[in-house]
């Protein structure tokens, strides 16, 4: 099983529409795949930015599929690249620069 790990940093005040909106597009985009096994949101403050309303949260997006063929099915023929998806910019995030891929065991999707 593989992992593909999206991340990027959202403004605090809009951390609670983005994870919303991650649903209705890249979650719901991935489940549309052939070989999409799940997903989980992983979120924490940014150590690096200033406390206070207008700090920073890190968001990862991390989906499981049975293999690189269905995640290259997804993410089309390069998928290191960063994806965004339509409306993101609404949110001020900025996204990492790649994707992470990584080979997960059965038990950790749990």
């Amino acid at each position: 099983m593989i992992a593909r790990e999206w991340k990027c940093l959202c403004p605090r005040r809009h951390r609670e529409g983005f994870l919303k909106h991650l649903g209705l597009t890249g979650v719901r985009e991935a489940r549309a795949t052939p070989g999409f096994l799940g997903h989980k949101v992983l979120q924490r403050l940014c150590e690096t930015c200033p406390v206070g309303i207008s700090s920073n949260v890190e968001l990862a997006l991390v989906t499981y599929w049975e293999s690189m063929q269905n995640v290259r099915a997804f993410a089309g023929d390069d998928p290191e690249r960063a994806v965004l998806y339509p409306g993101d910019e609404r949110f001020e995030i900025i996204p990492d620069k790649h994707v992470r891929h990584y080979e997960v065991l059965e038990s950790e999707l749990k």
